[in-house]
């Protein structure tokens, strides 16, 4: 089993800590890691604010600026060749899937993608009953501002949430499309603070079981994402065990993550990830 951080941030990041990526690379490498992706979050639609409802430093501080893009893949293929003898560095980045906005990310893809190995496609903005965007990962106050009456009867926010991740895995982007999901179940990094529900309901699991059949039949993984057991109101991993069971019934890989924004979350919970998968498979013979 190859070691892999396969969702990794840079000191471009703006809502990250800024620390050195070269730093980070060099963590990895101290941690014993056979490969180390890079995958930044690319820039925000330019019109995206005209159908956003959140507070502003929201999307101004979730990507990259469109004038930072050539920097960051200066910065990721330099420390890509420097590095080569010491870690296999794939470069990437973290695809925003926005419903109305497919052409803007493909023409992006169409862009830069011939520039990246791996990049990932995550869903960290939901869609209201009139169309407007709000984060679900910002602040617990934008999430109960946007989705209120859901929260009320969490298992129809997580309906909403996984019928929008199900749009993402279908969604055609191109020949530089994304070939792993992100954090699925991000919806419920906040369930200690509104204190939602664990499971997922029958309804629920049916809209699980329809992404993995997707993310299997157009040979797309998931992210096994350690980043929510360090999160205030979350302490579990994304996607959570529900997921990765039916991901691991359906065949669908799951590539460890632990969405560094920082040196020191470099690896972080890499054995207590692995050594989970270790059990579901011996439970499984």
């Amino acid at each position: 089993m190859l070691k892999i951080d396969g969702h990794t941030h840079t000191e471009l990041c703006p809502h990250g800590s800024h620390e050195s990526t070269r730093a980070m690379v060099e963590r990895a490498i101290e941690l014993g890691f056979d490969e180390y992706w890079i995958t930044e979050h690319a820039p925000m639609p330019k019109d995206f604010v005209q159908r956003f409802a959140g507070p502003a430093d929201d999307w101004q501080t979730e990507g990259l600026s469109w004038e930072q893009v050539d920097d960051y893949l200066n910065l990721a293929e330099q420390l890509q060749s420097e590095y080569a003898d010491q870690i296999k560095i794939s470069i990437g980045f973290e695809i925003e899937y926005l419903a109305g906005f497919e052409e803007t990310t493909r023409a992006f893809l169409d862009q830069y993608g011939k520039n990246t190995q791996h990049n990932i496609l995550s869903v960290h903005y939901l869609q209201d009953d009139q169309g407007k965007f709000w984060g679900i990962d910002y602040s617990a106050d934008e999430l109960q501002a946007g989705f209120a009456n859901e929260l009320k009867t969490p298992q129809l926010l997580y309906q909403r949430y996984l019928k929008t991740v199900l749009a993402s895995a279908s969604c055609d982007l191109g020949s530089f499309g994304p070939d792993r999901l992100g954090h699925l179940s991000l919806i419920k990094k906040y369930q200690d603070y509104f204190g939602l529900p664990e499971a997922f309901d029958r309804s629920c699991q049916q809209l699980i079981d329809e992404i993995m059949t997707t993310a299997s039949q157009r040979q797309l993984s998931l992210d096994f994402n350690s980043a929510g057991l360090y999160k205030k109101y979350c302490n579990d991993f994304y996607p959570g065990s529900q997921i990765v069971l039916a991901a691991l019934k359906a065949g669908v890989p799951l590539i460890f993550g632990s969405d560094a924004h920082g040196i020191d979350q470099v690896g972080r919970g890499w054995h207590a990830m692995k050594n989970f998968l270790k059990v579901l498979d011996t439970l499984k013979r």
